[in-house]
């Protein structure tokens, strides 16, 4: 069974808002007591957090999908809808954000960091806040916004100040298990590491961190052997320490040259360069090991190493080994810049900005993006006439009609905005106030007959004479006819009864 995860995809899905609602207050001797909507509530969003308690990706790895809650919607008597609850994800420390792409979101290092990865949606304003001086009964309220859909990658970097690296069987999970109360899985076979190890040691004064990965081979930079996979967890490491085994089994093997394959592969990895180094040769407890460490210490100094001989079977060395790893983190702590509190950077808008921009693509379709637009389709009822009238009142106040103007488009060319295409109609003149739900400057393109030309037609083929019937045009017209001009059928009998034998 899986223990042990570092990397995840997680599908996100933010809370759609609430829609607003559209009511008229009505009470006994008071039929129309103005409008009462209220405003759909918005979608909850969904926030990462670094917990320390938190130290894999494993609950993810079994529930990728996350869904929070919608905002709901709004009601009568302005009574607004409830908000979505939040959802708060624990992640551990060094977790990094970033798209299926590989595009970094976000780095999150040190307890309690945050970031909001997926905003839910805003809710609908009820007809109540949509009221003003020109439009005192709005018949439309506006829809939800839906929340944020996305993808994500969570990669896990460990947090340790001190690195272990070498081949397999070097000795690295016996160190940390004597070094530190970390009880990893030691074996007399290779690749026994199957996961990062993490520990903590105490050195006088100075506590530290330290971390382990699964033996390195030659190639495993390119992917050969466990390395690739795990070489992430030493990144933010202060110190790596050589681990080089001193009794090794094979005669083409010495911690020279286990030294310098370690070396080419994290050369080829990238980004350590700049990390002190240490070696340790380890099972110095064996004899062979002892003299094979006095012999090879001259040429490891002589390159500039710290070594030190250690033993983690009689914990010989370990002592001078631990405080020399804690002068190196505390150097490397002190030459650290003083951390400081995130500055919150507000940057408004630049005088020019109108917010949107209008391009036309290949096709001669007029594309209209920015944020605040897309939005306001997202939230129109294009079944409601006055909604439409709104947002192109909206759209006019804006600029972008204007804009439309200057990049030359006419009256009936189309326009797309979001994923709503449209033909563009000027907006002529300005609102007049009439029956909730309609906008007399939609009429002339609407060439349906409305809901009270039907009834009339319907009241009219009820009075009609009996010579007459009632026909109404496609525009709504009605009119009659007269039964004299349609053609009459007449019978054999009757036909029969007008004929006069002479």
């Amino acid at each position: 069974m899986t223990t042990f995860v570092d990397r995840v995809v997680l599908h996100l899905q933010a809370g759609d808002g609430g829609h607003g609602c559209a009511s008229v207050h009505r009470e006994k001797f008071k039929p129309l007591g103005g409008p009462d909507g209220g405003n759909g509530g918005h979608g909850g969003s969904i926030t990462l957090v670094v917990d320390p308690q938190q130290h894999t990706l494993l609950d993810f790895h079994f529930h990728p999908h996350i869904k929070a809650n919608n905002g709901g919607g709004g009601a009568g008597s302005n009574r607004d809808g409830a908000t979505g609850r939040d959802l708060i994800l624990k992640v551990p420390d060094g977790t990094v954000v970033q798209t299926e792409d590989g595009e970094v979101l976000a780095d999150l290092v040190g307890a309690g960091t945050e970031f909001t990865v997926a905003r839910g949606g805003r809710g609908g304003r009820g007809n109540a806040s949509l009221a003003n001086a020109r439009r005192k009964v709005p018949g439309f309220a506006e829809l939800g916004e839906p929340g944020d859909q996305l993808d994500v990658v969570l990669e896990l970097k460990s947090v340790a100040d001190v690195g272990l690296v070498g081949f397999p069987s070097a000795g690295k999970s016996s160190l940390i298990s004597v070094m530190s109360a970390a009880k990893p899985k030691i074996a007399d076979y290779p690749f026994t590491t199957l996961v990062p190890n993490l520990g903590v040691v105490q050195a006088g004064e100075h506590t530290y961190t330290i971390a382990d990965v699964p033996g390195l081979i030659p190639g495993a930079a390119t992917g050969k052997g466990l390395g690739m996979q795990f070489l992430r967890h030493i990144e933010r490491t202060s110190v790596l320490v050589h681990v080089l085994d001193a009794a090794a089994p094979e005669i083409e093997r010495d911690p020279l040259a286990d030294l310098d394959a370690i070396e080419a592969e994290l050369a080829a990895y990238g980004g350590l360069e700049d990390r002190p180094r240490i070696v340790a040769l380890n099972k110095i407890d064996i004899p062979d090991g002892r003299d094979l460490a006095e012999m090879v210490r001259p040429d490891l100094e002589a390159r500039g190493y710290q070594v030190f001989e250690v033993s983690a079977m009689t914990r010989e060395g370990l002592r001078e080994f631990g405080f020399a790893l804690a002068k190196l983190v505390a150097e490397n702590r002190a030459a650290k810049p003083v951390e400081e509190a995130t500055r919150v950077v507000i940057r408004p808008r630049a005088v020019d900005d109108t917010g949107f921009t209008v391009e036309q693509d290949d096709e001669g379709v007029f594309v209209v993006r920015g944020t605040q637009v897309e939005r306001w389709i997202k939230q129109t009822n294009f079944d409601n006439d006055e909604a439409i009238g709104y947002l192109g009142d909206r759209l006019e106040r804006l600029g972008v009609e204007a804009e439309l103007g200057k990049k030359g488009a006419q009256a009936g060319d189309p326009v797309r905005i979001g994923e709503r295409v449209f033909d563009w109609h000027p907006n002529a003149g300005e609102y007049v106030s009439g029956p909730r739900g309609t906008d007399s400057r939609l009429e002339e393109l609407d060439t349906r007959p409305s809901a009270a030309q039907r009834l009339a037609a319907r009241k009219a083929r009820r009075v009609r004479n009996e010579d007459e019937m009632v026909h109404m045009s496609a525009d709504g017209t009605v009119s009659t006819i007269s039964n004299s001009k349609l053609p009459v059928l007449v019978s054999d009998e009757d036909d029969s009864e007008g004929d006069t034998d002479e």
